[in-house]
């Protein structure tokens, strides 16, 4: 009797600890100070503040300019200064000069607590800011440890440079204005911003500067470097409540953003509605494990993958086009912007359209309408600017992964009449960033600088699978695939390299034109198409055998020829080992990776989050699917990290056991328990909900 009451309490322990993981806070296990600290490469360059779900705003400091505040628009991820529009700052005390550009101020000295859709902190002068947020709004509240408490709010400062920006004191409870300027990578991001904002009670006084001039009798302020202030009495009442919306727009709809944001009950009230948010949409993959550490470093990366694309449109769906014009979404759709192609189109694009196909689709149709009033795809926006930061065409790989994922909602027909104009026709641009620099040596002679030569590449496979999925055209399907093959063009057999040729087809040095990464790094870059590459090379022997010098460090910066755990073009390799005849070896690599360069400190992550970019490989990379071709909905699989994963599908639950953070090999896979090849999954065999039960040893 006593051996089956022990027996039972230890099934009862294992249960209950099960149990308590999966009811417990989703919001409460993300950490956002995970990649918020350091610098260069090794950087996740993640803000710490309160975010949406694909909001519009997201509410925090500046990774870049802690000490201006506030802002209420922030990139997650992203390695340059951006955005960081009307910042705001409380203040104990009266506000004595002018703050100028708002450099003179510090930054906060502590955090108190940080989670999903939430962030409090303690300023120098003991003043705690807390913020929240909803789909189209920021929420503050201010608790000033003095008599006196100011709140500052910038108009005509931001993270980068302001060039224009006008702000206006309405009432004594009430500011507007708006903001033109800023840039991004060192390319100009002109776009125009507007805000209304709002506090829950009537200030005791007011005014405006312009750069070192404080006007305190004044309710009007323009230009570079000025903002409003208010002051509030705080002897007997302590806080104070901060609400502001923006649109790209008008004020007139930032006002109405505001006024549709609007909740009873005050802050806790936000806090509470952002944290069941961000529950609902965390808990899509429930994860089982008896180590916090685990938990909280999974659900920080899932987080992060869930922030960006952002909203842009307003609540009455009118949004700036890219042609400058007001335009109207639409009915039924939303439209998003912060697209970050040349990094999300590996790994982030595909698990959005896998839980999110409605949203998906909506991202992918801005895009479309985008390259219609902008003349073409780009290759990184911000607002409603195509900054053309980094290489190659990959907005069509983007929008092939995520309709072979499940996001098939948007004008096909007119997506790949933007992809094939882009690849085809020289000198084309989007804005005023040419789409396809090169475009006439390739289309004439197959050739381009070699790392831009091969995200063209990519870019053409993709677009053929596209073509052949989304329209069943078989000719333009085959003609971009084919083209796809200029690949081998870069093979120099001399050396058993790819590298860079000259237009008269002589060879370059083989260090040349390989951007933000080695000829070592981007040598695999042909992931429609390893079979080719490998037997070209001499075989899967000589391929491992390259693979495990790429794998003997996995920190390489960009001039490096090792793995750069941290850097896109690296991201695919490690599944590489499954073309060769030691797939065990993708395991160990992967949990390499996990144990060596990844953590929950601030500086946990080996680079750039890039929007969730990041953020989705470990994700993928957790739950062990991998999406390794562009355009093509299919997996190559490792072992996944948890015991027990459960994703919910829109059509049916996804179930997958087996798990081992310490297995190196998959003895057996079976889906729906029949046996299945353990390298490679069809996401048609996935889509409408599995069990895959995975025995490893």
């Amino acid at each position: 009797m006593k051996t089956k009451q022990i027996v039972f309490l230890i099934f009862l322990s294992l249960y209950l600890n099960v149990w308590n993981i999966h009811a417990q806070s989703y919001a409460q296990l993300v950490d956002p100070l995970i990649g918020s600290k350091g610098d260069g490469l090794g950087c996740g360059y993640s803000y710490i503040g309160a975010t949406y779900p694909f909001g519009m705003v997201q509410f925090s400091p500046g990774f870049f300019t802690p000490q201006r505040g506030f802002g209420i628009t922030q990139l997650s991820g992203a390695g340059c200064a951006n955005m960081g529009n009307f910042p705001v700052i409380p203040l104990a005390g009266e506000l004595q000069k002018s703050p100028n550009d708002m450099d003179g101020f510090k930054p906060y000295v502590e955090v108190n607590e940080a989670n999903a859709g939430f962030l409090s902190v303690l300023m120098e002068d003991d003043t705690q800011a807390e913020l929240t947020v909803n789909k189209r709004s920021g929420i503050a509240r201010f608790t000033f440890a003095g008599e006196k408490g100011t709140v500052i709010i910038g108009a005509g400062v931001s993270a980068t440079f302001v060039e224009n920006a006008r702000i206006e004191i309405t009432s004594p409870t009430s500011c507007e204005g708006f903001s033109y300027g800023g840039d991004f990578c060192g390319a100009k991001t002109p776009y125009k911003i507007y805000f209304a904002a709002e506090f829950d009670r009537e200030a005791e006084g007011s005014g405006v500067w312009m750069k070192k001039n404080l006007l305190g009798s004044a309710k009007l302020a323009y230009g570079k470097n000025s903002g409003a202030y208010f002051s509030f009495d705080t002897k007997n009442d302590q806080e104070v409540e901060y609400r502001i919306a923006i649109s790209f727009v008008s004020i007139e709809n930032a006002r109405e953003n505001l006024r549709q944001s609007a909740m009873e009950n005050g802050f806790d009230a936000y806090r509470q509605s952002a944290s069941k948010v961000w529950n609902e949409n965390l808990g899509k993959i429930k994860v089982a494990s008896d180590k916090q550490d685990d938990l909280v470093q999974f659900y920080t990366h899932f987080y992060h993958t869930l922030i960006h694309p952002n909203l842009v449109s307003d609540f009455n769906g009118e949004y700036i086009g890219a042609d400058y014009k007001v335009h109207k979404a639409q009915k039924g759709r939303d439209v998003y912007s912060s697209f970050s192609v040349w990094d999300t189109y590996r790994t982030q694009a595909q698990l959005v359209a896998m839980l999110y196909p409605k949203e998906a689709s909506d991202m992918m149709q801005s895009l479309v309408d985008f390259a219609d009033q902008a003349g073409g795809y780009g290759r990184w926006m911000l607002a409603n600017i195509e900054t053309g930061i980094m290489q190659g065409d990959p907005t069509p790989i983007l929008i092939a992964n995520s309709y072979a994922f499940g996001a098939t909602d948007f004008d096909t027909e007119k997506a790949f009449f933007h992809m094939k104009r882009g690849a085809t026709i020289p000198r084309l641009y989007s804005q005023d960033r040419e789409i396809r620099p090169y475009l006439r040596a390739y289309n004439e002679k197959g050739i381009a600088p070699a790392s831009m030569l091969l995200e063209y590449t990519s870019a053409d496979y993709a677009i053929g699978q596209f073509a052949l999925q989304a329209l069943k055209n078989e000719k333009e399907a085959s003609f971009f695939t084919q083209r796809s093959n200029n690949w081998k063009n870069l093979y120099n057999p001399q050396i058993n390299w790819l590298c860079s040729r000259h237009e008269n087809g002589t060879w370059k040095s083989i260090h040349h034109d390989w951007r933000e990464a080695t000829y070592k790094n981007y040598f695999w870059m042909v992931p429609y198409d390893l079979e080719t590459l490998i037997d070209t090379i001499g075989g899967k022997k000589v391929a491992e055998a390259r693979l495990d010098t790429l794998f003997e460090r996995l920190d390489a910066s960009y001039d490096e020829d090792w793995y750069a755990a941290g850097n896109e073009p690296d991201f695919q390799v490690p599944w590489i080992y499954n073309w060769t005849d030691s797939p065990e070896k993708t395991n160990k690599v992967i949990q390499r990776i996990f144990n060596e360069m990844y953590n929950s400190s601030s500086s946990g992550l080996p680079g750039n989050d890039d929007l969730g970019t990041m953020g989705a490989w470990y994700v993928f990379a957790s739950v062990g699917l991998y999406p390794m071709m562009p355009g093509v909905g299919g997996f190559s699989v490792n072992i996944p990290r948890f015991s027990e994963i459960s994703v919910e599908l829109p059509e049916g639950q996804l179930i997958i056991s087996g798990g081992s953070k310490q297995a190196s090999e998959i003895r057996v896979l079976k889906i729906n328990g029949k046996k299945h090849n353990p390298l490679w999954l069809d996401w048609k065999e996935l889509e409408n909900g599995a069990e895959i039960q995975i025995n490893t040893r």
